[in-house]
């Protein structure tokens, strides 16, 4: 979900329906049948911004009254080419327990 933003999967869908490419300068639709407008009404849940949307995650979960302030919340990403978990240090700021 990080390849393209609402607007963009949006404008594609409007156009096709079929499979879109991508290459070093953006995306293109290759379709040649009927899109829709109505895919401009899903959310499709993209994020520009990887680390930064799991700080907001965890801003969230630290700020929720039921979850004590003395339980550290941790946010990682996911690298799906190695299988590693890498830490977000800003969102490990965020989620500091309180003594």
């Amino acid at each position: 979900m990080q390849l393209f933003i609402d607007e963009i999967i949006r404008g594609l869908l409007a156009k096709s329906s079929e499979t879109a490419t991508i290459d070093d300068s953006d995306w293109h639709d290759v379709g040649t049948s009927d899109g829709s407008d109505e895919d401009g009404f899903i959310d499709w849940l993209t994020f520009k911004d990887l680390a930064e949307s799991v700080s907001v995650d965890v801003k969230r979960i630290r700020n929720h009254p039921s979850v004590p302030s003395s339980i550290p919340i941790y946010g990682y990403i996911y690298d799906v080419k190695t299988g590693k978990l890498i830490e977000v240090p800003e969102a490990a700021k965020i989620g500091k327990a309180e003594a």
